[in-house]
């Protein structure tokens, strides 16, 4: 018998409540290679062995700080948190400390499954609100700063720090509530405004500063 070209992608779950452990295993083990921890973190040796951990918020009653040391410990480890809707601040903070995703406890399938590959790739998965809100404080303002020689609009500005974050045109019109085209759009006249003809190139000069 020979083994699979890929070996399955290594998943651990962090939850308390039996019933969502079960849904939650129903989902994440599906072609997966999953670890339940039925509600204590994974030690050391356990930890990296996973490429993605999930944590249930209800699991733990310091979320921030578990997941800083979590990803001081290991920085490559992927961290999706699942949580109570509303309560950005709270949110912004378990980003802060080094989640890469929150979903929130009404998230469809789709939406963790879309969260779990975002999550893997290595881009983030958030509330659009508190995206929003993170980009407001941080990428916006560099990219203004940036882009100091061009006039953006705010739409421009947010999509362009969403790009510098690696997003593809489908996360980011999630993120920005809008659909692909109306991201095209803002993408093609960032472009024609930066002198440049793909979104590497257009990358390139907002983190370089240089400008047409």
């Amino acid at each position: 018998m020979t083994k699979s070209a890929h070996s399955p992608v290594r998943i651990g779950l962090v939850a308390t409540d039996a019933m969502r452990i079960m849904g939650l295993e129903a989902i994440l083990s599906e072609g997966r290679e999953l670890t339940s921890f039925s509600g204590r973190l994974p030690a050391a040796h356990e930890l990296h062995r996973l490429q993605l951990l999930v944590i249930d918020a209800e699991a733990t009653e310091h979320l921030p700080g578990v997941v800083h040391a979590l990803r001081r410990e290991r920085p490559e480890l992927g961290i999706l948190v699942l949580g109570a809707a509303g309560g950005y601040d709270q949110i912004e903070r378990v980003i802060g400390a080094g989640a890469r995703g929150y979903l929130t406890y009404s998230a469809t399938e789709e939406d963790l499954r879309m969260a779990i590959d975002v999550v893997l790739d290595g881009s983030m998965w958030a509330p659009r609100k508190v995206l929003a809100r993170l980009i407001e404080a941080s990428l916006l303002g560099e990219a203004k700063q940036r882009a100091a020689g061009i006039h953006l609009t705010k739409r421009e500005a947010e999509v362009l720090g969403l790009l510098l974050l690696g997003h593809p045109n489908r996360q980011i019109a999630h993120a920005l509530g809008v659909d692909e085209t109306t991201v095209k759009a803002h993408m093609g006249r960032l472009m024609r405004k930066a002198g440049v003809d793909n979104r590497t190139a257009l990358s390139m000069r907002a983190v370089e500063g240089h400008w047409a």
